[in-house]
């Protein structure tokens, strides 16, 4: 007679996958205190930034415009084919424009156009140039004073853990290095020994 089969023992029931993290869409609120402040940045820069485009003059939006239309594809083509046509009917060339006739043969109208376009086109390029400078300036400004307050804020910080420090006895407060950083650093003080260093590089390479 056949032997019976063994019984099999119970298998253990398995743990389920733990479940993937669900992807963050772009349109999810902020997820926590910081990307508040974040977004809260953004808008405010946003906002500011629309508001000194209604701000500026006419004339500084025609140099914009005239400036973005001369830095764009669509003008080189426009140019191409102007060009092209004024040299194509007073050289002859096509048989469709020969009935023209050769109004410009020595192309002097033609570099008069060009010349004086390219001094309109250069002015209008300036403008917004300085436009552009200026509106770098004010950044670096913000750059610098944000810069300005946090290196204050982490010397006021530390002077406040090394004070607590102090208080519980730890050896590291009695750092001599800690008296150097936990002096405000003066902007001016700082310009000066740039310019000294820049002139004794100056000086060395003349030498």
């Amino acid at each position: 007679m056949p032997s019976a089969a063994a019984p099999q023992a119970p298998q253990a029931p398995q743990a389920p996958e733990p479940a993937a993290p669900p992807h963050r869409r772009a349109d999810d609120g902020p997820p926590g205190p910081f990307a508040r402040v974040v977004e809260r940045n953004i808008t405010a820069l946003i906002a500011r930034r629309r508001a000194d485009e209604r701000r500026r003059p006419a004339r500084d939006r025609a140099a914009d415009a005239v400036t973005r239309f001369a830095g764009s594809m669509p003008f080189v083509y426009l140019h191409l084919a102007l060009y092209s046509a004024w040299i194509a009917t007073n050289l002859g060339v096509v048989p469709g424009l020969a009935r023209l006739g050769g109004f410009d043969r020595g192309f002097t109208v033609l570099a008069m156009a060009a010349s004086v376009e390219a001094i309109f086109l250069s002015t209008f390029v300036l403008i917004s140039q300085n436009r552009m400078q200026a509106l770098a300036d004010a950044r670096a400004d913000l750059d610098l004073q944000v810069s300005l307050l946090a290196e204050h804020e982490v010397t006021e910080l530390l002077r406040l853990v090394r004070a607590m420090a102090g208080r519980m006895g730890v050896d590291e407060a009695a750092n001599p290095e800690l008296d150097d950083l936990a002096r405000d650093v003066r902007p001016e003080t700082v310009l000066q020994h740039i310019e000294a260093a820049e002139r004794r590089a100056a000086g060395d390479g003349g030498g």
